[in-house]
């Protein structure tokens, strides 16, 4: 079951959701036919529901709404990218090992 605390943002409201926000936003650019994006989701759940009011999980489907995947130069999913005051601060391309501390660890560097 996934998190109702986990964004779908779209072409339209991207920049809105994301580049506009107080709170830093974490992104997840994926595929529905991606296997290492569906093995991350419970882990991006987890964190939405964990940082709940002190940062965003927003997920874009790189397939549904390209025009942001190339904005973002987007070659490889999963490809996960810390937004904070609207730029990109961190990225991670693929699913580590330890998905759940390196994403975290994102996380709390862009809200210390």
């Amino acid at each position: 079951m996934s998190s109702p605390k986990v964004i779908h943002a779209t072409t339209t409201d991207f920049d809105q959701i994301v580049l506009s926000s107080k709170e830093p936003v974490l992104v997840d650019f994926w595929a529905p036919w991606c296997g290492p994006c569906r093995s991350i989701a419970p882990v991006l759940d987890q964190l939405a529901d964990q940082y709940s009011g002190k940062a965003k999980v927003v997920k874009v489907d790189i397939e549904a709404h390209p025009q942001i995947g190339m904005r973002y130069n987007v070659r490889s999913i999963p490809m996960l990218v810390m937004f904070k005051d609207g730029q990109p601060a961190a990225t991670q391309v693929g699913a580590p090992p330890n998905v759940a501390g390196v994403l975290g660890g994102m996380i709390d560097k862009a809200i210390a």
